[in-house]
């Protein structure tokens, strides 16, 4: 859903905010929470995510440290080749299961009494330890993170109801119309569930899964491999079959969360970022359980810091190593690392995510006497809502924005797709001079 942003790398290895990554999100919400033995279970176009876990997470440098950050990666073997999917994770639950041996005989989990399962695709800040001591006071089996959404986002969403003691009581996986109605949530379900103002029921009246999970160890083992050695996923299969025998209790999440599923709420979440007052942003978080700074963490980057040479900024984000030249105007938008503006520019309400290497300007003036097009964004170009891919290179005297309102185009060879009415530029995509989309 989030193609072609995904064509290359793995969803959770998507950039976002400037310099970061998705999979920055939960790393750091675990590192803030105390939380340091993590298996990150890739397989889709991984070998962006691994690498950019490998230079961020080394949570093995501290002496002393009992940390790890480890990739487990799916793979082929003898003796996957009776394993459903031969070998290839085909959902969250069998990932999970093709490796549970190592939760189960790693000397690093033999004193682990529960495994916390978390997704590499949301934007929140949450102290797990909470999240722990709160299943682990309810002498809970199972505890599955919930917030309180609106009608416009529950359809997207697995759906959960609970009695007053906030034991879950069923599930519904991405109801619609009628039934959708249906699974709204009584105030006095919020007030069960712990809610500081249980009248959000009135804004927000359905109960949705985050799609991260408690489990006690030993029963998160039995289930996999003896109760459901065939289910596939956590929130359809499960959990909804663990109902009848187990205690599920939900933990309520009233704060900012973000499902990064779609082009149109992950362009959304960006430009949010770069408000006055942004309800995320990645320094200024606290850990109130702690009283320590919770910031999200990446990769350090040795840039110097953006060069502005003149222009216009209203509620950006200009990343580390960019050069803006003069003239320019920039109104909501995120200018990611080692981005290029030549004079003139204009954007508004744009995403660009950056490059990976910089063009000289004796190398950019070679580039252009040759009739290619430099690396960035030419002068006097005119880009709105858009989002531009890494290493994309747009010539001079552009206007890019969509005026005719296209909600949804594929255009893979002249290297942008439209989706909700967005431009989205695919990395290393070439736009010559003088282009009108």
């Amino acid at each position: 859903r989030l193609m072609p942003l995904t064509a290359r790398r793995a969803k959770p290895a998507v950039p976002i905010g400037g310099g970061y990554r998705l999979i920055d999100v939960p790393m750091s919400n675990c590192i803030n929470s105390g939380i340091k033995k993590i298996y990150v279970m890739t397989q889709f176009n991984s070998r962006t995510l691994n690498r950019h876990l490998k230079n961020a997470y080394d949570l093995t440098s501290q002496p002393g440290s009992n940390g790890f950050c480890e990739v487990l990666s799916a793979f082929q073997a003898p003796e996957t080749k009776t394993m459903k999917g031969k070998g290839w994770f085909i959902g969250t639950a069998d990932a999970v299961r093709k490796f549970s041996w190592k939760i189960q005989v790693d000397p690093m989990c033999a004193l682990v009494d529960d495994v916390l399962i978390l997704a590499g695709d949301h934007l929140y800040r949450m102290d797990y330890m909470e999240f722990v001591e709160h299943h682990r006071a309810r002498r809970a089996d199972i505890t599955v993170a919930a917030i309180p959404v609106e009608e416009s986002k529950a359809s997207a969403l697995g759906l959960m109801r609970c009695d007053e003691d906030g034991r879950v009581t069923a599930f519904v996986e991405k109801p619609k119309g009628d039934k959708l109605k249906a699974w709204k949530v009584k105030e006095s379900t919020y007030a069960a569930l712990g809610a500081d103002d249980p009248t959000v029921v009135e804004e927000k009246p359905f109960l949705a899964s985050m799609g991260i999970y408690v489990f006690k160890k030993d029963l998160l083992l039995k289930l996999l491999r003896e109760d459901m050695p065939l289910a596939t996923d956590f929130g359809s299969e499960v959990l909804p079959e663990a109902l009848e025998s187990h205690n599920i209790h939900a933990y309520l999440f009233n704060d900012y969360w973000e499902d990064i599923g779609t082009i149109k709420s992950f362009f959304k979440a960006n430009l949010a970022l770069a408000k006055r007052d942004p309800r995320f942003d990645f320094y200024h978080g606290m850990n109130k359980r702690t009283g320590k700074a919770a910031p999200i963490y990446t990769r350090s980057r040795t840039l110097t810091p953006a060069l502005v040479a003149g222009g216009e900024f209203h509620e950006s984000i200009l990343a580390k190593g960019t050069l803006v030249e003069e003239g320019c105007v920039v109104q909501g938008s995120v200018v990611g690392v080692r981005s290029h503006l030549e004079p003139g520019v204009f954007l508004k309400d744009v995403l660009m995510i950056g490059a990976d290497f910089y063009e000289e300007r004796d190398l950019r003036e070679e580039v252009r006497a040759e009739g290619k097009v430099p690396l960035g964004i030419g002068q006097n170009t005119v880009i709105e809502n858009a989002i531009i891919d890494k290493n994309v290179r747009i010539g001079r005297n552009c206007v890019l924005t969509n005026e005719r309102k296209v909600q949804k185009l594929k255009k893979p060879e002249a290297g942008y797709y439209i989706d909700d009415g967005i431009i989205v530029f695919m990395p290393g995509a070439i736009v010559p001079d003088g282009t009108v989309i």
